[in-house]
C-alpha cells in the first residue's frame, strides 16, 4: 500500500523478522492488518512486506512516513504495542531495526544491502572516510548500482545505516566474498561492530508506481507472482502465434521471443493490463478488509485466465491450425 510522495524529510524504517515455521501466513495476515493500522497515522507514505528468498532470510517489512517525528509516533503508538502482543506467538525471536532518514526508498528493484555501524563521536572523520574509500571500491565491481550513508538520528538510532545496490545477488555475492573486500574490512577494523541484512525485491520495477505516477511500494512476492503469471500467459501465446509462420527453428524463436516478451510485459502488459485490472488487490485501500480483497483479487484472477484458456483453446483448435 502507498499514499503520497516522498520527501527530502521523509523516514524509512526497515524491519527484519523471523518468523516460527508453519506460521507465515498467519504472519503475513498479522503484518497487513498492522500496515492498514499504520496507514491512519499522520504523515503515512507507504508500506511494504517482503517474504524471505534465498538472499534475505527474513521477512522484511518497510514503513515510510513523511518525518522522522511521524514514523516515531507510530513505532511507539500504543496500537502497535497492542498488534506486536497478538503477533508474537508468530515471531521466532526479536525483531532487528534500522531507521534511516531522507527521500530514499528501499528496497527498489535492486539487490540492497541495509548495514549499520556503531561509531563513536571521536571516530565519525575516519568512519566516513573509511566509507569513502569502501564506496570507490565497491563501484568497480560488476553490477554496483551506487550507495547511500545515513547518519544517526538523535532519540530514535544510534546508528550510521548504510544502503548499497547491486543489479544481481550473484555479483553482490562477488563482492561480499571478495578479497578486496575482507582487506578493506580489515582496514577499518575499528568500525567491525556492525550488522549487516540483504533485501531481495524481485520484479519491483513493474509496480513501483501506482496509477498517478506516485512511487509506491511493491505487493508481496506471491501476489507479484500471481500478477506476473497472468500478464505472461497471453503475452507468450499471442506472441507465439505472431511468430509461428515465420518457421524459426526452437532457439531462434525463443531467442526472439523472449526477448519481445520482455518489451510487451515492460511497456504494456504491466502497466496498462495487469496493474489496471488487479490494481485493488495488488494494492488495497487501508481500509478495505483483506479477507475480502484477497477472495475478490482470486475470483478476477481465476476469470481472466480461464477466459485466456477459453479463447487460445478456441483459436488453435478450432479456427487456426499453427503451421
Amino acid at each position: 500500500m502507498a499514499a503520497g510522495k516522498l520527501t527530502e524529510d521523509a523516514a524509512t524504517v526497515i524491519i527484519g523478522q523471523k518468523v516460527c515455521a508453519g506460521f507465515e501466513r498467519d504472519f503475513e495476515t498479522w503484518q497487513e492488518n498492522t500496515n492498514a493500522a499504520a496507514s491512519g497515522y499522520a504523515g503515512f507514505l507507504g508500506a511494504q512486506i517482503s517474504a524471505p528468498t534465498a538472499v534475505q532470510a527474513d521477512w522484511v517489512v518497510v514503513y515510510r512516513f513523511d518525518t522522522v517525528a511521524h514514523l516515531q509516533a507510530w513505532l511507539n503508538s500504543a496500537t502497535r504495542q497492542d498488534l506486536l502482543d497478538k503477533g508474537r506467538q508468530y515471531f521466532d525471536g526479536p525483531a532487528t531495526q534500522q531507521v534511516i532518514s531522507g527521500g530514499t526508498r528501499p528496497p527498489d528493484p535492486l539487490v540492497t544491502v541495509v548495514v549499520t555501524h556503531r561509531v563513536s563521536r571521536d571516530s565519525v572523520a575516519d568512519f566516513l572516510a573509511w566509507q569513502t574509500h569502501l564506496t570507490q571500491e565497491e563501484a568497480k565491481f560488476e553490477g554496483f548500482r551506487g550507495s547511500e550513508l545515513f547518519r544517526p538520528i538523535e532519540g530514535v538510532q544510534d546508528e550510521w545505516t548504510a544502503l548499497y545496490r547491486f543489479d544481481t545477488a550473484a555479483n553482490l555475492a562477488t563482492w561480499l566474498t571478495s578479497d578486496r573486500r575482507r582487506e578493506l574490512l580489515a582496514e577499518g577494523e575499528k568500525f567491525s561492530d556492525f550488522e549487516l541484512r540483504t533485501i531481495d525485491n524481485s520484479f519491483g520495477n513493474w509496480f513501483a508506481f501506482d496509477e498517478n505516477g506516485n512511487g509506491a511500494a511493491a505487493p508481496s512476492d506471491t501476489k507479484t507472482s500471481i500478477a506476473v503469471w497472468v500478464g505472461l500467459y497471453p503475452t507468450v501465446v499471442l506472441l507465439t502465434l505472431a511468430l509461428s509462420p515465420l518457421k524459426m527453428p526452437l532457439w531462434l524463436g525463443l531467442l526472439i521471443g523472449n526477448l519481445l516478451s520482455s518489451f510487451t510485459m515492460s511497456f504494456f502488459t504491466m502497466p496498462y493490463y495487469v496493474n489496471r485490472l488487479l490494481k485493488r488487490w495488488l494494492r488495497p485501500p487501508p481500509d478495505a478488509p483483506a479477507a475480502k480483497t484477497n477472495l475478490a483479487g482470486i475470483a478476477v484472477v481465476t476469470a481472466l485466465m480461464l477466459a485466456w484458456v477459453v479463447i487460445f483453446y478456441v483459436v488453435t483448435t478450432q479456427l487456426w491450425t499453427l503451421p
